[in-house]
């Protein structure tokens, strides 16, 4: 039901994506902050952000009065702290169990803009198999999962492992079915030919460094087909004193993602943002499948939902009751520059 949702929901964002629908922008009527305001901005930098990268290399801050500062951290749980602290105004971080329940407990932190979503089809993120299991039989679907050892990224609650819970749900499993193993992304090869593991969920490069070794197969991909599993939050502190710059600078944001849309995804200006923010490489961006950004700048309301109950059900969330989405997502910043710029939604 859950994908059935998110492709009905994308289908008609990706519809504008080839030029359909369009209506008059009035983002010209948006004034630019005189004197402009500082925005601390801290994320993790990962091409799932680059809705910001963009609309610092194109200037579009700037055209809204802000100057944005941009702050790398490790992880978003380091992102989190800061703004807990009001350190920083915006974060960019991944959608966590431990954040679910941070919220639970009235963390004032919503989510004010979508980072990017995974590809309907052909995601970067796969779950291997060990080839030897796959040829001699004993692995062949995900249902032979049972009783194996399954390694993911981030440990309990992590994005890693609500991508396996995703894979296990499709055969009629859940992770207290498997053995739940902690590995690093870059270590997922080693493990996988040390036969420390058995299947391992992971993303390019290092699910086609396993494959091209030889000791690793594709089991199953596309888990969570246009999920959002990254978002921009906001210091609660920053919404209510400083109103007008959030607006600004999810208009910006919104702006860019206009701007990376087809073949402008890597534009010369879109791809100098994405370098000076992230390691990647142009020869990886223009190799790489193009990170997805909704033209039509909606929050995916029931893909957060899936993500909420599928940590909860887990175990990994410190309440058992569903959580309230609307407490911990605000919708007033993207609505107001989805009529700014005039996006069909």
């Amino acid at each position: 039901m859950f994908v059935k949702i998110l492709k009905k929901a994308i289908a008609i964002p990706l519809a504008f994506m080839l030029g359909l629908g369009a209506i008059a922008s009035h983002a010209e009527d948006v004034a630019p902050l005189d004197p402009p305001q500082t925005v601390k901005f801290a994320y993790v930098p990962i091409m799932k952000f680059a809705s910001a990268y963009v609309a610092d290399a194109r200037g579009l801050f700037t055209k809204y009065g802000l100057n944005v500062e941009f702050e790398r951290v490790k992880s978003g749980t380091e992102a989190i702290a800061f703004l807990d602290q009001g350190t920083v105004d915006v974060g960019g971080i991944a959608i966590v169990a431990s954040l679910w329940s941070a919220w639970s407990r009235g963390l004032n932190m919503p989510i004010i803009a979508p980072g990017a979503l995974d590809p309907l089809k052909d995601g970067p993120t796969v779950l291997l198999v060990r080839k030897d299991l796959k040829e001699s039989g004993a692995i062949t679907s995900v249902s032979d999962l049972k009783g194996k050892r399954v390694a993911s990224a981030g440990g309990p609650g992590s994005g890693g492992e609500y991508q396996i819970s995703k894979a296990l749900e499709s055969a009629g499993l859940t992770i207290r079915d498997v053995e739940m193993i902690n590995v690093g992304n870059a270590d997922m090869p080693a493990a996988l030919d040390a036969k420390s593991v058995d299947a391992a969920m992971t993303g390019s490069p290092f699910s086609d460094q396993a494959i091209k070794a030889g000791t690793a197969d594709v089991l199953a991909k596309d888990m969570t087909p246009g999920l959002m599993t990254v978002a921009f939050v906001a210091s609660g502190k920053f919404i209510s004193e400083r109103p007008e710059a959030a607006k600004r600078f999810v208009l910006a944001l919104a702006e860019a993602t206009q701007m990376m849309q087809g073949e402008d995804y890597l534009s010369p200006e879109n791809v100098a943002g994405y370098l000076k923010h992230t390691a990647t490489t142009e020869e990886a961006l223009k190799k790489g499948i193009p990170v997805v950004y909704d033209p039509a700048f909606k929050i995916p309301v029931a893909g957060l939902a899936d993500i909420e109950r599928v940590h909860r059900e887990n175990g990994r969330t410190e309440y058992e009751d569903p959580i309230d989405i609307t407490k911990v997502v605000n919708e007033t910043f993207t609505n107001e520059a989805a009529m700014a710029l005039g996006l069909a939604r």
